[in-house]
């Protein structure tokens, strides 16, 4: 590894360890604070607003992993079927490519000797 690269990961490490640290003491000073009845009302109220303003990301979002999906479906469906036949037409040039080994053993000629007929000896 070079050293600027190990140099950018160690900073990378320190500024995560820095970022969770100073969330956690954010987190701490936030629960020492006791809401009232009103400020929990606000708190509720801006939570509602954010989460109702992040819908229509969030529904465009799934839009586009549903997208995603049925795009890997169908490129899966095709490689399936691709596959299928390549093995469909690998089988059938192995059985053509047999048959036609057996019909080259058919047509080697007889060794001589199978050619003679037997003679029987008499005694």
């Amino acid at each position: 590894m070079s050293g600027f690269f190990i140099l950018n990961l160690l900073h990378l490490n320190f500024l995560c360890i820095f970022v969770l640290n100073l969330k956690y003491i954010v987190m701490e000073n936030q629960q020492e604070k006791e809401f009232t009845v009103e400020e929990l009302a606000a708190q509720k109220e801006n939570m509602l607003k954010f989460y109702t303003e992040s819908l229509p990301y969030l529904d465009a979002q799934y839009q586009y992993e549903e997208l995603l999906l049925k795009i890997d479906e169908a490129r899966f469906k095709r490689n399936n079927i691709q596959m299928q036949y390549a093995m469909m037409a690998q089988a059938q040039q192995e059985s053509e490519a047999q048959a036609d080994q057996e019909d080259d053993e058919d047509e080697l000629p007889l060794p001589e000797l199978e050619q003679k007929a037997r003679k029987l000896k008499r005694g």
